[in-house]
């Protein structure tokens, strides 16, 4: 996504839509009657959605919104925004999908990736063997799984996303290697 849109919370001026936008939750309702609004994370680890003072709902256009507080709530966050005023505001907003730039994101230890990233990375095993490409991943109490599409669309493997089954995350490269085999 690039160019620029009309923010209507500040009619007259234009807001650059950053290219790297990322989908990381979604809006499920209202809360209070300030304006403040429930939010489903897509992941355990928010905290982008903690650090990012600016982001993108795609209610009926992209649109970018000041986040003024973010708190978590039971097993999602209350966000208040600057543009969202009252209960009835904050309920048209339900479903909407809420971005922020990749740019907000946190930086990572080494060794560490974000989901988003592992989306799409071709999974082949030590021998060569192309067992698919990565299409989610799903969180685990005890760790994240690779949900691996088969390569005839046949179906899916899901691999723990763990130290005996990874053997490399290699970005550039798009790929993953580890110990496993299509029959198990």
């Amino acid at each position: 996504m690039s160019g620029a849109v009309k923010n209507p919370a500040r009619e007259g001026s234009i807001t650059p839509v950053p290219a790297d936008l990322v989908a990381v939750a979604h809006v499920t309702g209202s809360y209070g009657v300030e304006g403040w609004v429930r939010i489903r994370p897509y992941s355990d680890e928010a905290s982008s959605l903690f650090v990012a003072r600016v982001w993108w709902l795609d209610r009926e256009g992209l649109r970018s919104v000041r986040v003024l507080d973010v708190r978590p709530h039971g097993g999602e966050l209350l966000a208040h925004m600057a543009e969202i005023r009252s209960r009835e505001e904050a309920e048209a907003l339900r479903g909407a999908l809420v971005h922020v730039s990749r740019a907000s994101f946190p930086v990572l230890d080494e060794n560490e990736f974000y989901w988003v990233d592992l989306i799409g990375l071709q999974v082949i095993n030590r021998r060569g063997v192309l067992l698919g490409a990565v299409h989610a991943l799903m969180d685990n109490p005890a760790h994240p799984i690779l949900r691996v599409r088969l390569p005839d669309a046949a179906g899916e493997c899901l691999i723990p996303f763990v130290a005996p089954f990874i053997e490399q995350v290699d970005l550039p490269k798009k790929r993953i290697v580890v110990d496993w085999e299509a029959d198990y």
